[in-house]
C-alpha cells in the first residue's frame, strides 16, 4: 500500500460529471414530456436508464478514492485510519437515516410543516460537519457545532412519523448516503487491512458479485428478513460497485508504477465486456435488469458501464491532460458533499415560497434546459461556499 503515486485528477473529473448528472435526473424525476431513458426505469420493468446508472458510477468512484486517500494519511504517520474509517462511516450512515425518515414525515400532525423540517435538519449538518480548521477558532467550532446537535435533537423531538407501524424515527431503510455509508465501511476495512494487495481486492469484488448472485438465485433467500440490519446492509451491490472502483484503482497504481499503463485500457475494456455478457445471461434467470430490486443484471452492466466511462476519463485527462474541460464542474468533484446536500435546502425553499416555474419549464425541452441550469446552479453555489471557506468534512 506504499508508495502509491499522487492523487489522479480523471477521479476528480469522473466524481464531477456524476454528481452533476444525480443533480440533474434528481430534478428531472417526475417531468413530463421528457425522454424516458433519463429516467429511472419503473420498478416492476427490465430495464435501465441514465439515472439507473448514477449511483452505480459514485459507488464505483467511491472505490477509486479508497486508496489514494489512504495512502495520503500514510503520508503523515496517521495511525488513525480505522478510527476514521468508522466516523466516517457513521456519519454518512446517520444522514442517510434522516434522508429517509423524510420520506414519512407527518406533515398533518407535526408542529412544524415538512418543508421547514427538512431545511432545519438539513442545516444542523452543515453545522455539524462543517471542516472549521479552516476558519474559526476551537471555542467556536465547539459553539457551532453544539448548535448543530441541539437543532438537530430539536428536529427528532418534533418529528412524527406516518408509517402506521411507527410513530417517530426509524428505520426503513438507509437513504442513498446511508448505503455509500455501509459499503465504504466494508471495502475500506478490506483494502486496509488487506495492506492494499491486488487479488484480495478481486477475491473480493468477486465475492460481493456472487453473493448479490446467489441472492437473487434465491440461495440466499433465508436472509431477506434482516438483510437491512445485517453487517452487509443489502445483496452485496453497494458493495460489488466499490470494490470495483477498488480493484481498478490498485490496477491503475501498479500498471503506472511498471510504465505499463497502455494495458490498463485493456484490463477495463475486456472486463467490462465479460460483465456485459454475464448480465444479459443472468437477466433471464434473475429479475431482469432493475435497480429498484438490485438484481445481478443491473449490478453486472452498470459495472461493466463504470469501467468503459472511467477508462475514458484516463485517457481524456491523465493521459491527454484535459482537465481544464471540466472546470466548470469541478466544485461537483472535490465538494461532492455539500453539493449532494445543497438541493435539501433549495427544495424545501420552493415549497415555503410556493415558487413555480413558469409552464415551459415545468416540462418537455423547456424543462430539460431548467435541469441543467439548476444543476450548475448547485456547483456554482458550492464553489462560492468553498472560495469563504465553508466545506463540508465528513
Amino acid at each position: 500500500m506504499s508508495n502509491l503515486i499522487n492523487r489522479i485528477r480523471s477521479i476528480d473529473a469522473f466524481r464531477a460529471v456524476t454528481m452533476f448528472l444525480m443533480i440533474f435526473v434528481n430534478d428531472l424525476d417526475g417531468m413530463p414530456n421528457t425522454p424516458q431513458w433519463l429516467k429511472h426505469a419503473a420498478v416492476d420493468a427490465d430495464g435501465l436508464g441514465l439515472a439507473d446508472t448514477i449511483f452505480p458510477a459514485f459507488l464505483f468512484i467511491v472505490g477509486l478514492s479508497i486508496p489514494y486517500a489512504f495512502e495520503k494519511r500514510l503520508r503523515k504517520d496517521d495511525a488513525k485510519i480505522p478510527l476514521r474509517i468508522i466516523t466516517r462511516s457513521f456519519a454518512l450512515v446517520f444522514i442517510g437515516f434522516f434522508h429517509a425518515n423524510m420520506e414519512t414525515y407527518d406533515d398533518v400532525h407535526t408542529l412544524l410543516p415538512k418543508p421547514v423540517w427538512d431545511s432545519l435538519a438539513t442545516f444542523s449538518f452543515f453545522f455539524i460537519f462543517l471542516d472549521y480548521n479552516r476558519w474559526t477558532s476551537l471555542a467556536g467550532r465547539y459553539l457551532l457545532q453544539g448548535f448543530g446537535i441541539v437543532l438537530l435533537i430539536a428536529m427528532c423531538v418534533l418529528y412524527k412519523s406516518t408509517d402506521p407501524g411507527h410513530s417517530w424515527l426509524h428505520l426503513t431503510w438507509w437513504g442513498i448516503l446511508g448505503l455509500i455509508g455501509w459499503a465504504y465501511l466494508l471495502c475500506a476495512f478490506i483494502y486496509y487491512y488487506s495492506n492494499g494487495i491486488l487479488w484480495v481486492q478481486a477475491a473480493a469484488w468477486l465475492f460481493f458479485m456472487f453473493f448479490n448472485i446467489d441472492f437473487h438465485f434465491g440461495m440466499l433467500g433465508f436472509l431477506s428478513n434482516v438483510q437491512k440490519y445485517v453487517w452487509i446492509a443489502g445483496n452485496g451491490a453497494m458493495q460489488a460497485f466499490t470494490m470495483a472502483g477498488v480493484f481498478v484503482s490498485v490496477l491503475y497504481i501498479r500498471l503506472r508504477q511498471n510504465n505499463e499503463l497502455k494495458m490498463l485500457w485493456v484490463a477495463m475494456i475486456l472486463m467490462a465486456v465479460i460483465l456485459f455478457n454475464l448480465g444479459f445471461i443472468v437477466r433471464y434467470f434473475s429479475g431482469g435488469i432493475s435497480k429498484a430490486r438490485d438484481t445481478p443484471s443491473w449490478v453486472l452492466i452498470c459495472t461493466g458501464i463504470s469501467l468503459v466511462i472511467y477508462s475514458g476519463f484516463v485517457f481524456l485527462v491523465d493521459l491527454k491532460q484535459k482537465y481544464n474541460w471540466f472546470k466548470i464542474i469541478e466544485p461537483a468533484g472535490t465538494g461532492t458533499f455539500m453539493c449532494y446536500l445543497i438541493p435539501f435546502l433549495i427544495y424545501p425553499l420552493y415549497q415555503m415560497t410556493n415558487f413555480a416555474y413558469p409552464d415551459f419549464m415545468d416540462q418537455g425541452t423547456g424543462g430539460l434546459i431548467r435541469c441543467f441550469l439548476f444543476s450548475f446552479v448547485i456547483v456554482w453555489l458550492t464553489g462560492l461556499l468553498q472560495k469563504i471557506n465553508i466545506r463540508l468534512k465528513i
